[in-house]
């Protein structure tokens, strides 16, 4: 059996900050631990300090997003197989959409995982169908242990990605919207699932930006730049027990910084 940490956006320094200060305290309760890195730079995209800052803590593989491109730095990590951008964009498109890994489990013996990234299309920009991706990528035999970070929108294509899936991945859990959801279940099938895991950044915020920016856009509509808010941050993810395919148990974690 492969215990799993899968572990929401970090976004900008607070939540660089968090995730340094407590994933190495839980980090031995795990065999792999998965991170999205998507927001870590800044609040959007993935520099190598970023990188370095979230593979320091204990990540073993770092997952992307629609931002995947806003730092040219990510070129190079893309060649590090730690690093997963969405997989359903275009043929040719650098890096990987998936990467399989041999851990090894309670047992003492090697067993494989293969996490995959993807965009969801409803409010966002134009990809290749997932589901069609994901159904391409499983034609495979030698993923072992399936899990997808889901990173879309809107709640309805993620609940019909994990319906989609349930019985034929060990988990889906989404991110993108930086809010948990209260749904994390089992699906039929031994399926993980939650519609979004939450972030990981600053609590006394607008989904990690200072409130200031967010809300001068929707009481004046006049573009205003947003800015990551300092502060005490929270760890958001789910824990998956994942055997053979299935996950046996999957429940959300979170963690808050004192102020």
């Amino acid at each position: 059996m492969l215990r799993v940490l899968f572990v929401g956006d970090v976004y900008g320094k607070p939540g660089r900050r968090v995730l340094a200060s407590h994933l190495p305290t839980i980090r031995s309760q795990f065999h792999f631990v998965i991170v999205n890195g998507e927001n870590a730079a800044g609040g959007f995209g993935l520099n190598r300090e970023s990188f370095d800052a979230i593979t320091r803590a204990g990540a073993d593989c770092v997952t992307l997003g629609n931002h995947a491109w806003h730092h040219k730095e990510v070129f190079s990590l893309l060649d590090d197989r730690r690093v997963v951008r969405p997989v359903n964009l275009p043929i040719g498109t650098p890096g990987s959409g998936f990467q399989t890994f041999d851990v090894k489990g309670d047992s003492g013996a090697l067993e494989r995982i293969t996490v995959v990234n993807a965009l969801g299309r409803v409010f966002m920009e134009a990809t290749h169908n997932p589901f069609l991706t994901m159904d391409e990528l499983l034609s495979r035999d030698d993923l072992g242990s399936v899990f997808l970070d889901f990173h879309a929108e809107a709640t309805s294509e993620k609940a019909a990605m994990g319906q989609y899936l349930a019985g034929r991945v060990a988990g889906v859990v989404g991110t993108h919207t930086h809010v948990a959801t209260a749904d994390t279940r089992l699906l039929r099938g031994g399926t993980a699932f939650q519609t979004d895991a939450g972030f990981t950044g600053p609590m006394d915020s607008v989904i990690g930006a200072d409130p200031e920016g967010p809300i001068l856009r929707f009481t004046t509509e006049m573009h205003s730049r947003f800015t990551v808010k300092d502060g005490p941050a929270e760890l958001n993810g789910v824990i998956m027990h994942i055997e053979d395919g299935r996950a046996e148990f999957v429940e959300r974690y979170h963690h808050e910084e004192r102020a």
